[in-house]
């Protein structure tokens, strides 16, 4: 007996899979953010440049935050809020 087919996107792995694509991404918008926040900082030329940098430093916590809450979230529940049971492990 073949057990059901399920997309990828809707199986457990995929989830998780998904979710340590958005951690990566996270990290990646991070590195981004604090690159370009630092070469806004360096010239000073404005109040609304310097502004803008530290904007962007607080959006670099934020990216950090989510990537933690995420590995966080995958590290102590992957698969879910209940991992459903074959019936034969039941018997």
């Amino acid at each position: 007996m073949n057990p059901k087919h399920r997309p990828f996107c809707c199986s457990v792995k995929g989830h998780v899979k998904m979710l340590r694509l958005d951690i990566i991404n996270s990290l990646v918008a991070a590195m981004f953010m604090i690159i370009i926040s630092v070469l806004a900082l360096i010239p000073e030329t404005t109040t609304f440049t310097v502004l803008g940098g530290v904007f962007g430093l607080l959006v670099v916590v934020f990216c950090l935050a989510d990537a933690a809450l995420i590995y966080r979230k995958l590290l102590f529940n992957p698969s879910g809020p209940y991992q459903k049971k074959a019936i034969h492990d039941e018997i």
